[in-house]
């Protein structure tokens, strides 16, 4: 009984994401942090996320329409800034109504791809819009502290943080349970960060308490601590928009299209990939090499393979463009590889999956494992067996700016020609023992 309520509560650790668990499953979508103005492409894809995301929207709208109607008869900053945070919140939808309406345009001879970057565009509105809300809850917090005076029904404020509360654990559950439905780990997440808003609105209650204590301070003190929290929000937001509309992608796309392409037979290599937004759909180049004595129909009848098996791997995935090289020379793969690095090895295990290789960084080369999907607290070593019976150790370090990079200190000596072994280890002494080899490309010799 118990643990059905909690199930329903959306307190249990099932489903595509839970922050009790202790894996990282992104599956093609990238990160998902709380931000607003960029929805992920995966609640798009079906009626039900839609369905999620506008019940979510009505839900936070009632909520901070309540909350506002108290904040004008009690002059209260605190809960000036928890309803800037709910309003915020509830506006995440817009782009993504703004999007769906003008993106079913069809192409015209002005707009030949569509109206997509219209997201975009709606994306930096809202941040600004939230910019210019959080320096207005800033100043009204500041401001009471030079000019401090009383705030009016505090009974009525303290309610106001309990319907905060209940507006948000209520968007919690409801996405959560719908997120489980559909195994959307970006909705689940959702859910989780309205949980956490929730506990925000809580504070509303404190401050009011301070003050019926005798304490006019802790008003203006908690309306600042939450102007602090949608200034994180619009930092966040204003990176992902920003990047979104400079063509930015997650690196893990174009490891999916590598790893799509091992699953095609005829593709010699993968010479170059492009990938970049257009409102919720991934836009992609990919040029291939392939063995310059087939046909026209065998090369035609690949690359249409290889397009089937990408929209397979990449549900956000619009139009692929699929070209063949012509030059006979390997270009720089999208992947960070050098110039005359080997081919990548690709690890996929119940510990990790992603792609490990050589890598030119500003400090030389450097032996890098890039995961799409890890568990918590992952420790990788790569072991290399030189021809005189020596090994050389590598210990791969987590990158401090991205957790889905592990690299070495030291370059890998040379010649980049080897055998070498891989070794993952987990949480409760999981360990993994991966052998692989690694051969430089044809015409490269020290």
């Amino acid at each position: 009984m118990f643990d059905s309520i909690k199930e329903w509560l959306g307190f249990s650790g099932q489903g595509a994401h839970s922050h009790a668990g202790h894996g990282h499953d992104h599956g093609g979508h990238g990160k998902h942090g709380h931000t607003h103005g960029v929805i992920d492409p995966s609640l798009t894809s079906s009626g039900r996320g839609v369905w999620a995301i506008k019940w979510s929207f009505i839900i936070l709208a009632i909520t901070a329409a309540l909350q506002l109607g108290v904040v004008i008869l009690s002059d209260s900053v605190a809960l000036l800034a928890d309803t800037i945070h709910n309003i915020g919140d509830a506006t995440t939808a817009i782009p993504l109504w703004v999007a769906f309406v003008l993106a079913r345009r069809r192409p015209s001879a002005r707009f030949n791809y569509g109206l997509g970057r219209v997201e975009d565009m709606a994306g930096i509105l809202i941040v600004l819009i939230i910019l210019f809300s959080a320096i207005v809850a800033g100043y009204e917090a500041i401001d009471r502290f030079v000019h401090p005076h009383s705030i009016q029904l505090l009974e009525w404020v303290a309610v106001a943080g309990v319907i905060g509360f209940i507006g948000n654990e209520a968007v919690a559950i409801f996405r959560i349970r719908v997120g489980r439905e559909m195994n959307s780990a970006a909705l689940i997440a959702d859910g989780y960060h309205a949980r956490t808003d929730g506990l925000t609105s809580l504070a509303v209650v404190i401050g009011a308490a301070g003050v019926w204590a005798g304490f006019p301070l802790a008003d203006p003190i908690i309306g600042l601590l939450i102007t602090v929290t949608i200034f994180g929000i619009v930092w966040q937001s204003a990176k992902a928009v920003v990047t979104r509309s400079l063509d930015g992608v997650d690196p893990e796309f174009a490891q999916e299209i590598h790893h799509a392409a091992g699953h095609v037979k005829g593709i010699d290599k993968i010479v170059d990939v492009k990938a970049r937004w257009l409102g919720h759909k991934l836009h992609a180049d990919v040029t291939i090499a392939v063995d310059d004595k087939l046909t026209v129909a065998e090369a035609t009848s690949i690359a249409a393979d290889l397009q089937n098996e990408l929209h397979e791997h990449l549900p956000p995935l619009g139009t692929v463009t699929v070209q063949f090289d012509r030059t006979g020379e390997a270009k720089t793969p999208t992947t960070g590889h050098g110039h005359h690095a080997p081919k990548p090895f690709q690890v996929v295990s119940p510990l990790a999956t992603g792609l490990l290789g050589i890598v030119d960084t500003p400090d030389g080369e450097r032996m890098r494992l890039t995961v799409t999907r890890h568990t918590e607290g992952l420790r990788a070593v790569v072991t290399i067996k030189r021809p005189n019976k020596t090994l050389e150790t590598l210990p791969l370090i987590v990158s401090a700016d991205d957790h889905h990079v592990l690299q070495s200190e030291a370059a890998p000596a040379e010649p980049h020609e080897f055998e070498a072994t891989l070794s993952l280890e987990g949480p409760g002494g999981k360990f993994e023992s991966h052998p692989f080899a690694m051969k430089e490309p044809a015409g490269h010799h020290h």
